[in-house]
């Protein structure tokens, strides 16, 4: 069996990249893309601003405690999307299986190919030569170990690793540092007697199968020792789903009010599918509650649809049967199944999340 190459590719704290582009005299200033609202988060960080202790997804509010000089940038996602097609584009001109997983990053296969290191060493420091987007890059034998490698060398990483010999590495290490494992199963993985990666590596897999269930004690049992044999598979097919959601900066109970939103909120996903050139069959809303409450309502019609009169009037009547029991704190409308038109339609979905 031939030896499997794996990497992980992901941009150097992308939206701050882009934006330093765009505004070399920040360069080297902790620097946050956010939005500002009460209730907006980080969506990248800066190194500089790292180092204050300042991470993705923290509240805005408690970054600026944290590194009150730092510039607070407001996202731009169209320059994002430019930069990444940029890039990606020509990873996959040199590479041949990759699959995107997000603007920023992606697995690629490099097991075809005769010197694999040497060869994304050269494309690396060609993206960032044409682009200006530093990629670090985790290479391993299965996409977990590569996806851990990879953040062990950020910034501007190339880190390659045997499973094994990444397994003794990160044996003190919190298990929470493998993919797929969170907090919540991190804290009763220490309750248990097991608070490192080494220490998990010795649980019993009828013991972690009897806390958390047969298949994900037997996942856990494998993750910790970074087994994976997950094939890395060429994302070049269309879109499977498209949404527009916002998160409202006061909590809304009036209905009328929500109702409005949801409009608009329509409207914009059919822009966006009219200007692909799209069309889909499922019309679904999402409403999260002010107690984090998610709930998601959906209707399947009989043919694809763009239109934003069809998608507005379905996404209404569905949040008028659903009828939020609580004041609403995000609110989402989506659209699925495209171009599918063989499927028998169906009425409702309750989905909830």
């Amino acid at each position: 069996m031939a030896k499997r190459v794996i990497a992980h590719l992901d941009c150097d704290a992308f939206y701050v990249s882009v934006e330093l582009l765009r505004r070399p005299e920040l360069v080297g200033l902790p620097v946050i893309v956010s939005g500002s609202g009460p209730r907006a988060v980080v969506t990248t960080a800066s190194y500089e601003a790292r180092k204050f202790g300042v991470g993705s997804a923290m509240a805005t509010a408690e970054a600026r405690r944290r590194c009150p000089q730092a510039v607070l940038i407001p996202p731009d996602f169209p320059a994002y999307r430019e930069a990444s097609r940029a890039v990606w584009e020509l990873v996959r001109a040199e590479l041949p299986v990759v699959q995107q997983l997000g603007l920023d990053e992606a697995y690629a296969d490099l097991s075809s190919l005769e010197r694999p290191l040497p060869a994304l060493r050269e494309l690396l420091a060609r993206v960032k030569a044409e682009t200006g987007i530093q990629i670090s890059a985790g290479i391993a034998p299965n996409r977990l170990v590569a996806k851990i490698a990879s953040d062990l060398g950020k910034p501007a990483g190339f880190v390659a690793i045997g499973r094994e010999d990444c397994a003794r590495r990160l044996a003190d290490r919190s298990p929470r540092i493998v993919p797929g494992i969170g907090p919540k199963t991190a804290a009763r993985l220490a309750e248990m007697g097991y608070p490192t990666l080494g220490s998990l590596q010795e649980a019993p897999v009828e013991e972690l199968q009897e806390r958390f269930g047969t298949n994900y004690g037997r996942d856990l049992h494998r993750r910790a020792h970074l087994h994976d044999e997950t094939p890395v598979s060429a994302s070049t097919g269309p879109a499977k789903s498209r949404s527009n959601e916002t998160t409202f900066d006061t909590d809304i109970a009036d209905h009328a009010e929500l109702e409005a939103v949801l409009r608009k909120l329509a409207a914009g996903l059919c822009e966006g599918l009219v200007k692909k050139d799209v069309r889909g069959r499922t019309v679904r809303i999402k409403v999260r509650l002010d107690d984090w409450t998610t709930v998601t309502r959906a209707r399947t019609i009989e043919q694809p649809t763009n239109e934003v009169e069809v998608v507005t009037a379905i996404a209404v009547e569905l949040l008028r049967a659903y009828a939020p029991p609580r004041p609403v704190r995000l609110l989402g409308v989506g659209m699925a199944a495209f171009g599918e038109r063989d499927a028998p339609p169906v009425r409702q979905l309750a989905l909830p999340v």
